[in-house]
């Protein structure tokens, strides 16, 4: 059994070997072949339909489901046992990515496999498992999730929906409402969060759609993933069996959290099959529309876009990998260590609360970019309707929004990292301490002669360094209630987003080339995102500075950052034009 090389958060203080992380270029066959099978699936089922599929057809998007259930794609995640296939978290990420291309069909996919079934699964009795996940395995059932409400959005614990216990004892009578419910118009079962009798914290449900007083509204209007199905649904003194309580007596609020963790993480996947399917799309449009007589990809400013499309996709990409590998790595050995299967599964998934809102926040952000300029590539084109770019951009916005806003993620970034080592799990406090005492002795340790990735090394540490500085400063300026200070929190979480985003890719390119020898166009790569992510953590740290000092204390701090981010420059753009060439002579995404 593989050890786990790094806990959750620690990367801001740990280095790591690259031949240590997983990258993927070492997929193995069966992972390749399921991916195969999932792309033939899109191709066969899901490309023809598109247009259907958005007019908002429940039954024909309920019937392709079905389709893929009896591929077996809708068990990739489910133990054996259950009817399932039982794969590593590994190939699950594989296959969300794969799936992410689906515009709306992703969706209720991706909710299905995740939220819909896997709250039974991690948190369910066998009983249940054997009720319900081998029936969702299948495609008998088909799942969905209930959380949010018209008051409780990311305050999900202030919901209202109530149970009370029937005076026989055998039934939770469930009123209320939720909303922005997907597949919530065709779904079969639904993982219900409310609050039983005066308790503060939710419990959860399994509640069967039609179940008496169970009503479901009709679709909601919306500017993307119009094909999927988002509802209201409203309880009316709805009878739950007693022993369809999911967990224990107020787990609820914890099952929800944990839960959204994973949804953060197979979002952060999903958003690289949409990035790739936008990137050759633009990239095959480039290759066709002249404009004063010549191919518009031979315009360096559409040369620029589309290496910064490449650029930004295979960074999200390393670090899917790079974490999946870490989460299935803990799973067996909490499972070595005796313990069940599904709580194996989301304590592990869990655990890596720092990475997932990382993945999500840097993932959904990127897509955004990648679409925004797909259009622009397009041009009038972009816009029109006949085009899929119009529909990949409105489907884009919402994965901002799904799984926790963005912006209560930033805030988890660093709340769950600094959390984490003021429980002992890394020594980040005292590294951080030294480093703030004596910020005049800061350089950028240059060395001469170094190689190649011994540099980028260094430029990682010393990122890590920049970003201990500031998480010191944070903290001895506004002590407890730092967390309070958003916007300078925001700053701190966007400097460790960037460091984990450029610390993934150069492990990754590290380790192809020990498999593969140099690649230049890689290193190109590395050399423009590094470049640019100095930027990024020198400015973030700028307002930061600005924010909580001033006087001869910001002025030193000002200084010991620009050491610790000054990176040799690149010629970005003939670096870029490099890439953008390898994307143009494949005439498809092949990174």
């Amino acid at each position: 059994m593989e050890t786990v090389k790094m806990k959750s958060g620690e990367f801001l203080v740990k280095d790591i070997d690259a031949k240590e992380i997983f990258i993927p270029e070492e997929f193995n066959e069966e992972q390749r072949m399921i991916a195969q099978t999932c792309r033939d699936f899109m191709d066969a089922e899901v490309f023809p339909n598109l247009d259907k599929i958005d007019k908002g057809d429940r039954e024909l998007m309920k019937g392709i489901l079905h389709k893929a259930a009896e591929l077996g794609m809708l068990g990739i995640a489910v133990p054996e046992e259950y009817n399932g296939f039982g794969q590593d978290f590994v190939t699950q990420m594989l296959v969300a990515e794969t799936t992410g291309a689906g515009y709306s069909f992703s969706v209720a996919y991706m909710c299905h496999c995740g939220i819909g079934t896997m709250p039974i699964l991690y948190y369910g009795n066998n009983e249940q498992r054997l009720r319900y996940v081998s029936r969702l395995a299948t495609g008998e059932l088909i799942g969905s999730y209930c959380l949010t409400e018209p008051g409780a959005g990311s305050d999900a614990n202030s919901g209202k929906t109530n149970a009370r216990l029937s005076e026989d004892g055998k039934h939770y009578i469930l009123n209320g409402q939720k909303m922005w419910i997907t597949n919530g118009g065709f779904a079969d079962t639904q993982v219900v969060f409310a609050k039983i009798d005066n308790d503060r914290i939710l419990s959860a449900f399994i509640v069967e759609s039609n179940w008496p007083g169970v009503v479901i509204g009709p679709d909601e209007h919306k500017m993307g993933i119009k094909g999927s199905s988002t509802t209201q649904i409203y309880y009316n003194d709805v009878k739950v069996p007693v022993e369809n309580m999911l967990g224990a007596r107020g787990e609820g609020f914890r099952i929800a959290l944990s839960i959204l963790h994973m949804g953060r993480m197979k979002l952060g996947a999903n958003v690289i099959g949409a990035a790739k399917q936008t990137i050759t799309d633009a990239v095959r449009y480039a290759n066709e529309r002249k404009q004063f007589g010549v191919l518009i990809s031979t315009f360096g400013a559409i040369k620029h876009k589309l290496a910064q499309m490449v650029i930004k996709a295979y960074a999200q990409e390393s670090a899917i990998y790079r974490v999946s590998k870490d989460v299935d790595n803990l799973i067996n050995q909490y499972k070595s260590e005796g313990c069940d299967h599904g709580r194996a599964g989301i304590d592990g998934i869990s655990h890596y609360a720092v990475e997932d809102a990382i993945l999500k926040v840097w993932g959904s952000e990127m897509l955004d970019f990648v679409v925004d300029e797909g259009v622009q590539i397009h041009g009038g084109m972009g816009y029109s309707a006949e085009m899929n770019i119009d529909r990949g951009y409105r489907d884009s916005r919402i994965n901002r929004i799904f799984e926790g806003t963005n912006e209560i993620n930033r805030l988890l970034v660093v709340e769950s990292a600094t959390k984490r080592a003021m429980k002992g799990e890394y020594d980040l406090f005292g590294p951080a301490k030294e480093l703030y005492e004596n910020l005049d002795n800061i350089t950028d340790g240059q060395v001469a002669g170094e190689s190649y990735f011994d540099q980028k090394k260094r430029y990682m540490k010393n990122f890590k360094k920049a970003i201990m500085i500031m998480i010191h400063a944070t903290m001895e300026k506004l002590g407890k209630k730092y967390m309070a200070e958003q916007e300078v929190v925001n700053n701190l979480a966007n400097m460790i987003m960037e460091l984990y985003m450029v610390e993934s890719m150069a492990l990754r390119i590290e380790k192809l080339e020990s498999i593969n020898g140099t690649r230049d166009v890689y290193r190109d790569m590395l050399n423009v995102f590094t470049y640019d992510t100095a930027y990024l953590i020198r400015k973030n740290a700028r307002d930061a500075i600005y924010s909580i000092t001033e006087g001869k204390e910001a002025d030193a701090l000002i200084k010991a950052i620009k050491n610790l981010t000054h990176v040799e420059g690149v010629n970005t753009m003939a670096a870029r034009r490099r890439i953008a060439d390898r994307l143009i002579e494949d005439n498809e995404y092949k990174f």
